[in-house]
């Protein structure tokens, strides 16, 4: 074998192969992990499909709620998903474009699934927020810029369904700052709106883009206009539109400043496109644009310190358990994000939380549904490990040093149910099902200490639904749930045991386990809450589990 060194890295001669091997620097920095964030219905799931599309991991986009294309969008797989055209669970996607390594994590909109979102975040070095042009800002587009807001994550703005009759641009601009309280720069401009919408002007390349044909699920040809006074342009579209063009540019570049990519990186700034991604209008700009100046892999904070994308040291953190990805396989898959090093299939890794060596023997690259075994990864990647029930949401795995890292968020139920088993033949696979689909961490599984009765708590009453069709369709357990009206389920603990033992029996009919036998308090109401804490006042009260 023969190595050549060149600018790049090395080329490797291999008989009649030659490849280009990356430096371990330069993998990092090609490296793109970001999530989609949006309100419910605002389409963000057909963004994703479109980015894969002209990304070229894929060749045809399916609609999400199109009659017309049976084909069901690639990062909404689970079967519930297709059913309801909503996205309740995480998916991992992730391609080559222009020497960059894209990972896309598409996350649920739906408010009752907002933790896996929250949870998600904290596995991104930035975030591409989709807006419904027609409704604008909505509650949780509030919400899930908060989160955001919080780590400083950069976020990129891209205002949609520029097809339909929605707002004005400057409008939509102005409610963007005043209701997220971010400062905007728009990075592509839209021409027309609704039934008139013609394409969109590139102001961060000076190119004019407009699409012909109509059709949704193939890449359409663009024509690139470099000056908008040259008077090619109304071969295109007419005077009007080109002038009223013209004078949205003139006012835009009185009024914004050119792109600083510092403040963007800092969050200070979101750069905002045109489009609309079920027509292709504006998603190439978007991607062009995005992978030249969204943030590489960032550094993470440890209980330790904090902890650099290039420390040679291997490290990584869960955070994200999906049971069943593949139904007929029955696996269960936690999702890793690498924060340092290299990972290397079949070496042993240190799981910090149970202090265990472990050796994973298939690792994978996700396409949503679809797995590929990977020999190596690098920070910023995603990868799936399959889990024969060793992780918990939030552990830590690194090159042999014990530290764990932070900011992964848990979440305490707000509504419960008594589950009820509707097919006694089916107990063990029913038993089964809740335990693999509450690991997911969507949802909270406790056991009554009277009587044994399971309950499920979650902060979303469709997620009562999900688990219910998930039980039938992966682990063929019927169950239905009753209501039951708690105000708060929490964690208790007391340094003197008889203190405790005291308490559990005062309070037996109140008292459950979760699923690491840790006890737990269901108070019905704030002033039984308030009673309990008054007479047992040495008995913590916690309102979050540690996972």
């Amino acid at each position: 074998m023969l190595i050549f060194a060149c600018p790049k890295g090395y080329y490797e001669s291999n008989g009649l192969n030659l490849h280009l091997i990356m430096s371990f620097t330069e993998e990092i920095n090609r490296r793109r992990t970001f999530a989609i964030i949006a309100h419910p219905d605002a389409g963000k799931t057909t963004l994703t499909e479109k980015l894969l599309l002209f990304g070229g991991a894929i060749h045809t986009a399916g609609a999400v709620k199109s009659n017309k294309i049976k084909k069901a969008t690639t990062s909404d797989f689970m079967e519930i998903e297709k059913q309801r055209g909503i996205s309740v669970s995480t998916s991992v996607m992730a391609f080559d474009y222009k020497n960059y390594k894209v990972n896309i994590l598409d996350t649920p909109g739906h408010e009752d699934f907002a933790e896996d979102t929250y949870r998600t975040l904290t596995a991104v070095d930035s975030v591409i927020m989709v807006i419904d042009c027609v409704k604008g800002v909505e509650p949780q587009t509030r919400k899930l810029l908060e989160v955001c807001r919080m780590r400083n994550t950069p976020v990129i703005v891209f205002i949609n369904k520029m097809d339909r009759e929605g707002r004005n641009p400057f409008d939509l601009l102005d409610e963007i700052e005043k209701e997220l309280k971010i400062k905007v720069l728009p990075l592509t401009w839209p021409i027309g709106i609704g039934k008139s919408f013609k394409g969109v002007y590139n102001l961060y390349e000076k190119t004019l883009n407009l699409f012909q044909g109509d059709s949704k699920t193939t890449v359409e040809e663009s024509l690139q206009i470099t000056d908008l006074n040259n008077g090619e342009i109304e071969k295109y579209i007419n005077k009007d539109f080109a002038d009223q063009l013209r004078a949205d540019v003139e006012l835009i570049s009185g009024v914004y400043d050119k792109l600083d990519k510092q403040k963007y990186l800092e969050g200070y700034i979101s750069p905002v496109f045109f489009g609309s991604a079920v027509n292709n209008f504006g998603i190439n700009e978007l991607l062009d644009c995005f992978v030249e100046i969204a943030p590489g892999p960032q550094q993470r904070e440890t209980e330790s310190g904090i902890i650099k994308p290039d420390d040679k040291k291997f490290s990584g953190f869960i955070f994200k358990i999906h049971a069943n990805l593949d139904p007929k396989h029955r696996d269960r898959i936690a999702f890793l994000r690498i924060v340092s090093g290299t990972f290397e299939r079949n070496k042993y890794y240190h799981q910090v939380r149970t202090d265990k060596d472990l050796r994973f023997s298939n690792p994978t690259a996700f396409m949503a549904q679809q797995k590929s075994i990977i020999d190596e990864a690098y920070p910023g990647d995603v990868i799936g490990l399959y889990d024969a029930g060793n992780f918990k949401i939030g552990d830590t795995l690194t090159e042999g040093v014990n530290f764990n890292f932070k900011g992964i968020p848990s979440f305490s139920p707000e509504l419960f149910r008594y589950v009820n088993n509707m097919d006694p033949m089916k107990t063990k696979q029913l038993q089964k099902g809740l335990e693999q689909l509450t690991d997911e961490g969507v949802a909270q599984l406790f056991t009554k200490k009277v009587d044994g009765r399971k309950i499920i708590g979650t902060v979303g009453a469709l997620q009562f639904e999900v688990i219910q069709h998930r039980l039938k369709a992966e682990y063929n357990a019927t169950a239905n749930f009753d209501q039951l009206n708690l105000y708060k389920a929490l964690w208790i603990t007391c340094d003197d045991k008889k203190k405790l033992d005291a308490f559990v029996a005062d309070r037996a009919a109140h008292i459950a386990y979760d699923k690491e036998q840790r006890l737990v308090f269901l108070a019905e109401s704030a002033w039984l809450l308030q009673m309990a804490q008054e007479k047992f006042p040495d008995i913590k009260f916690h309102v979050k589990s540690e996972y």
